[in-house]
Formats: C-alpha cells, sequence, structure tokens
C-alpha cells in the first residue's frame, strides 16, 4: 500500500489559518500517514500537534522553519528533533524573535518611503501568534486596499528584489544547522526554486550547505514543476543528501497549497520519512 506524507506545514502558530490540532486532524482525514508542522521560527504549535497526532491516530514530526541570512531567499527546515533540547529554544527566543522586531519595523518603513502607510498596530491585529513577519504585513496591506491579495503584497512589495524586502541578518545557515543537530533533527534546504538562484549558483550554494552539515534538501514541493524536481533530485543525489516534501500548507492564506498534495498532484512517499530517521 502507497503511504503518503507531508513535511512542510503552517498552523495559527506562524501564519497558517488552522490550529495545531485542526492541521493534523485534516492530514489525518485525508488520509497521509505523516505531517510534519513546520512553523516560521517557532516551536509554540508542535506540542498541540503532536497531542492531536495521538487523538486522531497519525504521526506527527516535529519541525520549523527557520529563516537564514544570505543575499536573498535562504529557509531551512528543522525537522524531527527533540522538543527538550533548550538550544532551539533559545535560537527563538533570543534570536529570530528580537530579528523579525527589526526586520518589521524595517519593511515599514520602506513601505512608507513609497507612500504606503501600515502600522504596527493594524501589522499585529493580523497576527493569531506573538510571531509576526511578512505575511502579516501582507494581509494588513490587503485589508487597507492597497494589494488584492496576499501573493500581490509580495509580488509587487515584499519579496526578494521588491521595494520593501529586507533581508535577514542574524540566523545564519551555519547556526540554523548547528540547532537543528544539537536539538537531534535534520536540517534541510527549502524550495529551491525560491532561493533566486540558477542551478549554477545552487550547486554552489549546496556544496557550501553541505560543508556546513546539510542533511538534504526538499526535492518535493508544491511549485516545482517536473523539470524543477529532476534537477533538485539529482543535484542531492550527487552530493548525497536525504529528501524532504511537503505542500508549504498555509491553509486559506495560500489558495490551492492543498494539504498533502500541493497543486492536486503532489505525492511524497513515506519512504523519505524513513531515511530521515535512519
Amino acid at each position: 500500500m502507497n503511504r503518503f506524507i507531508d513535511l512542510h506545514t503552517h498552523s495559527t502558530c506562524s501564519d497558517g489559518t488552522l490550529t495545531p490540532d485542526e492541521l493534523v486532524k485534516k492530514a489525518a482525514e485525508i488520509g497521509l500517514s505523516a505531517v510534519a508542522l513546520t512553523d516560521h521560527d517557532t516551536i509554540a504549535g508542535l506540542p498541540e500537534a503532536i497531542a492531536a497526532g495521538k487523538k486522531y491516530g497519525i504521526e506527527v514530526i516535529t519541525g520549523i522553519e527557520f529563516s537564514v541570512t544570505s543575499d536573498t531567499e535562504l529557509h531551512m527546515l528543522g525537522l524531527n528533533f527533540s522538543l527538550d533540547c533548550p538550544a532551539i529554544k533559545a535560537v527563538i527566543d533570543k534570536v529570530m524573535v528580537e530579528n523579525r522586531t527589526v526586520r518589521n519595523r524595517t519593511v515599514l518603513q520602506k513601505l512608507h518611503e513609497i507612500g504606503i502607510e501600515i502600522s504596527e498596530e493594524e501589522v499585529k491585529r493580523e497576527s493569531t501568534s506573538p510571531i509576526i513577519g511578512r505575511s502579516q504585513i501582507a494581509r494588513a496591506m490587503v485589508k487597507k486596499g492597497v494589494v488584492t491579495s496576499v501573493r500581490e503584497a509580495f509580488d509587487r512589495y515584499l519579496a526578494f528584489g521588491k521595494p520593501a524586502f529586507v533581508p535577514r541578518k542574524s540566523l545564519t545557515p551555519e547556526k540554523a544547522i548547528s540547532v537543528i543537530h544539537e536539538s537531534g533533527g535534520k536540517a534541510f534546504l527549502a524550495h529551491l526554486n525560491q532561493t533566486n538562484k540558477n542551478d549554477e549558483e545552487l550547486d554552489t550554494l549546496l556544496t557550501e550547505l553541505k560543508a556546513m552539515g546539510l542533511d538534504g534538501i526538499e526535492g518535493y514541493y508544491t511549485e516545482y514543476d517536473e523539470d524543477m524536481s529532476r534537477r533538485y533530485r539529482k543535484m542531492a543525489a550527487d552530493r548525497g543528501l536525504l529528501l524532504s516534501g511537503g505542500s508549504d500548507f498555509h491553509g486559506a492564506n495560500k489558495v490551492n497549497y492543498n494539504l498533502g498534495t500541493g497543486h492536486g498532484n503532489l505525492r511524497i512517499p513515506y519512504s523519505l520519512l524513513e531515511s530521515l530517521k535512519r
């Protein structure tokens, strides 16, 4: 029997619209064998998700998505780590939350400079958790009528290369990989297509990250076409890197990023999780 998983999802503890319990319940209802909750820069939802897994009879994998320093967009997934290790909590509390505050204010200042007035209070009202970032800024822009959708806010203003983009400055890829390992987990580079690098640049990046201890890459992802998937998986195979995969499910905040299936044809085999655990 084929078994499928989803190792990249978000809840209301970062910028999703389902609670951890609701997300895990949905994963069980659609027949997934395992799901990882990988909220942005927080593990606050994991205890609820793990309890929900026991309640609904589905395997729940611990996860987190770190944004790390780069000249473009670079996100690191930590998977299957221990919640009891203080290292990952210390990074979240002392580095990520503080950095998000500074970054958000800089983004709002850049928007102000191009005539878009969004206040910190307006942004906070769009958040269901202490973790506030660009998604909440985007929703505030939608509510104010600046754009018609969160996607438009990113495409026109907030993504890499756009007028209000502000890069991360605090958590290096090496530190992210180190703290994930210290917590007993594996580190994966997420959505390679969003790095805005060509294949030659990606080759260089993966070589550098492998030297830092990178365990794998996201070889299955909603936005990949067949050619991307083939190229990225070959890059991983050439370096002995593991593969993970996920939908990047955010509930109503990302239309057509369906749990488990992405745009409808994503199928992530359970064998990836078995390799990750080994």
